[in-house]
């Protein structure tokens, strides 16, 4: 996936980037294919795994970086061997596609497509199948051309409440490709200074009200200073309708909401889509464990494809 938000935010920063992707691989390979980083004179982003792998990569994207517009080709390909050319104990091979960016490249119906001379009648049908049917590749190479569909959020996340917890979880899950995270807490004042990339905050006095218009396809986790907005919001979210909707609390907390939701007329089957309590309390009540916890439950469960098609 090409996030062009990331590499128009690192174009801003820093000036000319240049983007290292895993266009391809033969066996074991640190990342799957699609796979990148963005590297700049004196830092980087994102990672193409496998420790020497993306340190040799990186010192080499910063030599290409150096170098005039003129004496560099539009990308560079370079097969590595893992073993042979790097000691690695990993016996495939991974194909680099490295290129210099000094803006943020057009995408057509959604997919970034570039290479070496006139674009490959394979590489013009899956555009046209983007543009007509909405089909989204997937990444890699075609007869020498780098096809990879634009970074879309396919799951919404909205995180309630900016304390302790709320902060582990949203700093877990904003690096997390395909989240969108949406964070809400009754002011300003609740979130810390430096926020993660990407993430949308909504201070509101009464976040129950926004609950009223939350995206139907949103999975929520509900931990806020109160347990009396906490109530009301897994309220609100039930008239409102959810893809998953999360509560932290212990075992008696839950058997109280349950019986609160029941007398505001909530039938059964629909309280008993809330998850309560949340994570794995084998990790403890660390904030970082509870965040580490919850988000590996979010990502075993099953995945919901939501308007969106592969080719």
């Amino acid at each position: 996936m090409f996030d062009l938000a990331a590499l128009g935010a690192a174009l801003a920063a820093h000036g000319r980037v240049a983007r290292v992707v895993i266009a391809a691989h033969d066996g074991s390979s640190p990342r799957e294919v699609g796979a990148s980083m963005l590297v700049w004179d004196g830092g980087q982003a994102g990672t193409i795994g496998g420790g020497a792998l993306e340190y040799a990569a990186a010192a080499k994207a910063r030599e290409w970086l150096s170098a005039s517009e003129g004496e560099r080709p539009m990308a560079r390909v370079e097969r590595v061997a893992l073993g042979p050319s790097l000691g690695q104990c990993c016996g495939g091979a991974v194909v680099l596609w490295t290129e210099v960016f000094d803006s943020v490249p057009e995408a057509v119906a959604g997919v970034v497509a570039r290479g070496p001379g006139q674009m490959p009648l394979a590489v013009k049908r899956i555009l046209v199948a983007a543009r007509g049917q909405g089909l989204r590749p997937e990444p890699g190479l075609v007869q020498g051309w780098l096809v990879e569909p634009v970074t879309e959020a396919e799951r919404q996340v909205w995180v309630w409440g900016a304390g302790h917890v709320g902060r582990a979880l949203v700093n877990v899950l904003a690096p997390l490709p395909g989240i969108a995270v949406t964070w809400v807490d009754v002011s300003a004042d609740r979130f810390p200074d430096m926020l993660p990339e990407g993430v949308t905050v909504v201070p509101a006095g009464d976040p129950a009200v926004v609950a009223d218009h939350a995206p139907l396809d949103a999975e929520h986790l509900v931990l806020t200073y109160s347990h009396a907005l906490d109530l009301e919001l897994c309220h609100r979210l039930l008239n409102r309708g959810f893809r998953g909707l999360g509560l932290i609390g212990s075992a008696t907390k839950w058997a109280r909401f349950r019986a609160r939701l029941k007398a505001l007329g909530h039938e059964a089957q629909a309280v008993g889509r809330i998850r309560c309590p949340i994570g794995d309390p084998s990790l403890g009540k660390h904030p970082q464990a509870i965040a580490i916890g919850v988000v590996a439950e979010m990502l075993r469960a099953p995945k919901v494809a939501v308007g969106e098609k592969r080719a």
